[in-house]
């Protein structure tokens, strides 16, 4: 069992994602820049989308009953749901692909130097 999960972690590290990002030694260093207007931006509107999503829907569902008009919940908490779904990942078309990919990156170097040290492929 312990060599095919050294096999698998090899053919993992082949792949020329993990490969690049290996030897580019990526780091975090990026988030160390000053963040643009668009990241701020998206970073607000992700925010913003929690802050929309299930408080709410639970705002309509406590609307509801107090009007006693239960279409309240059973379409604007979908409807509101969806919104904030929409808002979120617009906040993550303005901010969030860069700085994923460059956390992507970074975890999965750090990952796979780890499991190559564990399986004795690559030093310390």
């Amino acid at each position: 069992m312990l060599v095919q999960v050294k096999k698998i972690i090899i053919k993992i590290a082949s792949i020329d994602f993990v490969r690049t990002a290996i030897e580019e030694e990526v780091d975090l260093s990026a988030f160390k820049e000053k963040p643009s207007l668009e990241v701020i931006a998206g970073v607000f509107l992700i925010i913003l989308s929690s802050l929309l999503g299930w408080p709410a829907v639970a705002v309509s569902g406590v609307l509801a009953v107090k009007l006693d008009e239960p279409l309240i919940a059973v379409i604007g908490g979908p409807v509101v749901y969806g919104f904030s779904y929409l808002v979120f990942w617009l906040g993550m078309y303005f901010s969030g692909a860069r700085y994923s990919l460059i956390s992507f990156r970074w975890l999965t170097r750090v990952t796979m130097e780890k499991m190559l040290r564990w399986i004795g492929t690559q030093k310390a």
